[in-house]
């Protein structure tokens, strides 16, 4: 399969993973181990989630009355998921992990994300548990992240409200101490929640033997007001099923209930909810409020969740890669198999002549040329971030200090760019298979559903971009700019070596010049709502350019590996490099002019010119 042989590409002889093997902590594994844990992905992808990929788009979870119905399949599939590790995959040896690095543990999931992405939301469960692990005690740790790991137990992560969405500054949940003695639960302090969270995926089932929650509400001062803005938030463990300090179920309901299901456009299979905490369906301990457990300190909770939240911006990027990836496939194979029109010979269309594959079409390679490069080019940057990971846990402290710093810049656009760009791969591949590609007899409708979900998912493009120019831009005086100017840098000095790549090479050094002087440029007016009127555009441009520093780089590595003689693989990637610099680099001049300017035309019309 075309993923396979660009995993290997990207993980060996792009980005050397195999080395990771020498550092103490991965010292068991090698590539057989890696490949060995690709195949039983693959296989289990292709036996228990690609099958299934439409049923859960059409047969939707439904409330009965009492508990969420979904498809037999959903349950196999999450089982099977579990038992091979994966959940547990970069955990120690102690946990039952197999301490694989976080690249390899990325890379292995793009199969089950390729061929179903709404079948199951573990990325919830495993980013949950890594929270508790990160910032729980050792009991919380033991009793919820453990049995999440060993697949017991599955998470979720409660932020939006109704009446807030990404507005976390005007969360409402309420927290109050339960009892005199609330700070002596071995399980954490315990707290009474009250509140509705909204969009909460995975938010009821009955897949698993208990949900753990991870809330975000506010501890109401001493005169009972909540504390404005997010320095009152705190971050709480609210299980559906209330556990003893062994993990054990003790027979009683939180007052955690189902408001109600979202039906969204796509991401179907999966469970979306609205979800009520305390309002007393459920009674517990005699009274309303669910019991929640305070995880860190009060006030403390945004930091805490971020943790888990960057951790998901990868993930929802390599998501929205990998259904742009089988869209890609599906018109590949479509546009091979499809005759429709003739060649144009000297003397025009011979309409006697049989028809041709619409594959021989101009046009259409064009599209298939741009999916390609999109994906393939999503593809490295997301396990570029998931490998800078692994640097910052186990490199050494200068290489980890500056991974943290080089990820902290490229979160942004490792979330954003896929979302975008995939997703216009998605409707490059609706286009190619013509009127056939809006009908439910091909996969590649669905395909671009479940992948609009993706620029809104973890952030909208909007809180990205400011994200981006309003702050890691000019965090620590720029550090992070200067790094990544650093590694593009020396990116193009390697390409001029070689003859094939020295112009793309300066093409990239001029890209990124106009980058950074219009990085200097977006705040000379001093008014930051005017500079991040402009932040999306901002963000698109530098994107660009990061996927043309991506490109140049893999086109090295294709160099270095092939020698002398190019085999159809690298002929591919070589072509999808030129592709990006001659069609896509230059659109970063109309995007980052508004900048450039502090274009005001969005913020000055009236709101009655609307």
């Amino acid at each position: 399969m075309s993923l396979r042989n660009t995993l290997d590409f990207l993980l060996y002889d792009w980005l050397q993973v195999q080395q990771l093997s020498e550092r103490s902590r991965y010292a068991d594994h090698g590539r057989e181990t890696f490949d060995a844990v690709f195949d039983t992905c693959e296989r289990i992808a292709a036996d228990k989630f690609a099958p299934f990929n439409r049923l859960v788009d059409t047969q939707e979870p439904h409330f009965d009355g009492e508990k969420v119905v979904l498809p037999q399949a959903t349950y196999d599939a999450r089982q099977a998921y579990a038992d091979s590790g994966m959940l547990s995959a970069a955990q120690d040896y102690a946990l039952g992990g197999m301490q694989l690095p976080f690249v390899v543990e990325s890379a292995a999931n793009t199969f089950f994300a390729k061929a179903s992405i709404s079948i199951g939301s573990n990325m919830l469960t495993t980013g949950n548990a890594n929270l508790l692990m990160a910032h729980g005690t050792p009991l919380q740790q033991q009793v919820f992240a453990h049995n999440e790991f060993n697949g017991r137990f599955t998470g979720t992560m409660c932020l939006s409200e109704p009446q807030a969405g990404s507005s976390l500054s005007d969360v409402a949940t309420r927290a109050v101490p339960d009892g005199a003695d609330f700070e002596a639960d071995p399980l954490g302090a315990r707290y009474r929640l009250r509140g509705n969270k909204m969009w909460i995926s995975s938010g009821d089932h009955e897949l698993s033997e208990n949900i753990v929650h991870l809330v975000l509400a506010k501890v109401p001062d001493a005169s009972g007001k909540l504390v404005p803005g997010v320095k009152g938030i705190s971050l709480f463990i609210v299980p559906k099923k209330l556990v003893d300090s062994q993990g054990q179920l003790t027979g009683e309901r939180n007052d955690v209930a189902l408001a109600g299901l979202n039906h969204k456009l796509g991401w179907r299979g999966t469970t979306n909810t609205l979800l009520n905490f305390g309002e007393g369906q459920y009674p517990v301990r005699g009274s309303a409020g669910a019991i929640g457990y305070l995880v860190g300190q009060v006030g403390d909770g945004l930091r805490c969740m971020f943790h888990m939240m960057n951790e998901a911006r990868i993930a929802i990027g390599m998501a929205a890669t990998m259904l742009g990836q089988a869209g890609y496939e599906a018109s590949l194979e479509y546009a091979k198999n499809r005759p429709q029109g003739r060649p144009l010979g000297a003397g025009g269309k011979d309409a006697a002549a049989p028809q041709v594959a619409i594959f021989g079409h101009a046009d259409v390679r064009r599209m298939l040329l741009a999916q390609k490069t999109y994906c393939e080019g999503a593809l490295a940057l997301n396990l570029l971030a998931a490998r800078l990971v692994d640097e910052q846990h186990t490199g050494g402290e200068g290489s980890a200090a500056e991974a943290k710093l080089l990820l902290e810049v490229l979160t942004p656009i490792a979330k954003s760019w896929p979302s975008e760009w995939c997703l216009e791969a998605n409707s490059l591949a609706i286009q190619i298979h013509g009127g056939y590609g809006y009908t439910r007899d091909f996969p590649v409708e669905q395909y671009w559903r479940d992948n609009r979900l993706n620029m809104i998912h973890e952030g909208t493009h909007g809180i990205q971009a400011n994200d981006l120019l309003g702050r890691k831009v000019r965090m620590q005086d720029g550090a992070g700019l200067k790094l990544l100017t650093q590694r593009i840098e020396a990116t193009a000095a390697k390409a001029q070596q070689q003859p094939e790549l020295a112009g793309l090479a300066q093409q990239l050094q001029a890209a990124w010049h106009v980058v950074l002087s219009t990085t200097e440029q977006a705040w000379q007016w001093g008014d930051a709502n005017r500079t991040l009127a402009n932040a999306v555009p901002y963000m698109q441009g530098f994107g660009h350019v990061v996927l043309a520093w991506i490109w140049l780089d893999v086109a090295s590595a294709v160099l270095a590996s092939s020698g002398a003689a190019l085999d159809a693989k690298a002929q591919g990637r070589l072509a999808c490099a030129q592709f990006f610099f001659r069609y896509e680099l230059p659109k970063i001049g109309a995007w980052l002019q508004v900048v450039q300017t502090g274009d005001t035309t969005c913020v000055d019309l009236i709101d009655e010119g609307f």
